[in-house]
């Protein structure tokens, strides 16, 4: 991670030829937003003193009462686009959103992950995340619109001739690492035109700032190659979906705290407590880690996406599944969110339900080490094992009765959220589909 001061931004802009610089802010629905500013006022931004009309963001006007709101830019942030002119280039600035007094905007999805790091750095923890970004590559139409069209068939680890989108991945990682990204890997998924990048751990809030630049980046080549590139869970109803599983690990003094190797799992007290509280609030965090109608249509057996809440070390498609590294690497791995969802809000609740864990001492329930998509209802019932919420609705109604994760959120974007979310679900249940069609047009 870069520590750049105001000098320092200053003079590696004018070295850089940089001309235009771009303030981006994300929106309370992980939407990337920016306002772009020529060098010549690159001071008054530096100077926290570029406004903008929030009146269009959905969320940002009525949370702080102000429709003229701040682009505090966050300095270590500072990138410049490798894709773009290499005289008069294009940089970009991540920014917090502040109220004309001074004040963070509290529904500033950014200013709501920073303040739950804060409080785990009251106790003296660091969250570190990280995220395996899974994507489709698709073919666009003649007039450059995006489909679901691919001609290839390549499945998990493929290679070229079978892997058409080889290149475009290729591509899109040297950019990547041209922003300063480690790159851990990259490869083809199961299902064909999917791909997954995973770059390497870091602290919850450059990670969140990460996965917004990685799916930016990701389009930009993609539409270079002529392809579109699409985050959406479940593209294709009879294929895998995409996910975003995140890793989880929770560090003090410079160690690892989840790590004992003398545990069976390989977890220490805190990492149990930690699962406690997590797996206790899973069924509203859903509401934020995948917060699209369409995130449910991957919540199905025999596409390895989790469908209950269990953990374990050796089970196929748990929710947290115990990777087998040790030492520093111990995490636990979350497997259920997906791109849809906002990484700023979901770093924050879980990281907040964590802590609770902790502060409480929440036991996680026993490990299930069996594949819980095969066990028959009775047992499942017996065992006291619960079910995800089957759709948006289901994790609204979660949501809507959890108090940690209202209280993270704030009042205001809560209800915005909640809101929102209902509204989707409600218009998306008057459609009628090609399903319904096909099935009763001509029979009823």
């Amino acid at each position: 991670m870069h520590h750049y001061t105001r000098k320092d931004i200053l003079e590696m802009v004018e070295e850089e030829d940089v001309g235009f610089i771009r303030l981006q802010f994300t929106d309370i629905f992980g939407t990337m937003k920016n306002m772009a500013i020529t060098v010549g006022q690159l001071k008054r931004a530096l100077d926290n003193d570029c406004v903008f009309d929030a009146a269009a963001i959905e969320g940002f006007a009525d949370c702080g009462g102000d429709t003229d709101l701040y682009l505090y830019p966050d300095l270590d942030t500072l990138e410049i686009f490798p894709w773009r002119p290499q005289q008069g280039k294009v940089a970009r600035l991540i920014c917090d959103v502040y109220r004309p007094d001074g004040t963070p905007l509290p529904c500033d999805p950014r200013q709501v992950l920073k303040k739950v790091i804060c409080e785990a750095e009251k106790m003296g923890y660091t969250l570190n995340v990280g995220p395996e970004c899974e994507f489709f590559l698709f073919h666009l139409d003649d007039d450059g619109l995006p489909t679901t069209v691919t001609h290839e068939q390549g499945g998990y680890f493929d290679v070229a001739p079978l892997d058409f989108g080889e290149n475009a991945r290729r591509d899109i990682v040297l950019t990547l690492e041209e922003m300063g990204f480690e790159i851990e890997g990259s490869h083809h998924e199961i299902a064909p035109a999917q791909h997954e990048i995973d770059f390497r751990f870091g602290e919850a809030l450059q990670t969140a700032d990460n996965i917004m630049t990685l799916k930016m980046v990701v389009k930009t080549i993609a539409k270079r190659h002529g392809l579109h590139a699409t985050f959406m869970p479940k593209p294709k109803a009879d294929c895998h979906g995409s996910g975003m599983h995140v890793n989880l690990s929770l560090w003090k003094d410079g160690k690892n705290r989840f790590q004992d190797d003398a545990d069976e799992n390989g977890l220490s007290q805190e990492a149990y407590y930690f699962l406690g509280g997590v797996l206790k609030h899973m069924k509203a965090i859903t509401c934020i880690a995948n917060p699209t109608v369409n995130s449910y249509k991957r919540f199905v057996p025999g596409y390895e996406a989790p469908t209950y809440i269990t953990w374990s070390r050796k089970a196929k498609s748990p929710l947290v599944r115990v990777p087998a590294r040790k030492g520093e690497r111990t995490r636990l791995e979350l497997r259920s969110p997906d791109s849809s969802a906002n990484p700023y809000l979901t770093l924050a609740v879980l990281l907040a339900a964590g802590l609770e864990g902790i502060n409480n001492k929440i036991e996680p329930p026993k490990s299930v080490d069996e594949d819980v998509q095969r066990m028959p209802e009775e047992e499942i019932a017996e065992r006291g094992i619960e079910a995800l919420p089957k759709n948006l609705k289901e994790a609204v109604c979660e949501m809507e009765q959890d108090d940690l994760v209202k209280n993270v959120l704030g009042e205001k974007l809560s209800a915005k959220l909640i809101a929102a979310y209902r509204k989707a679900y409600e218009e998306y249940s008057t459609q009628v589909t090609d399903w319904e069609l096909s099935n009763y047009l001509y029979r009823l």
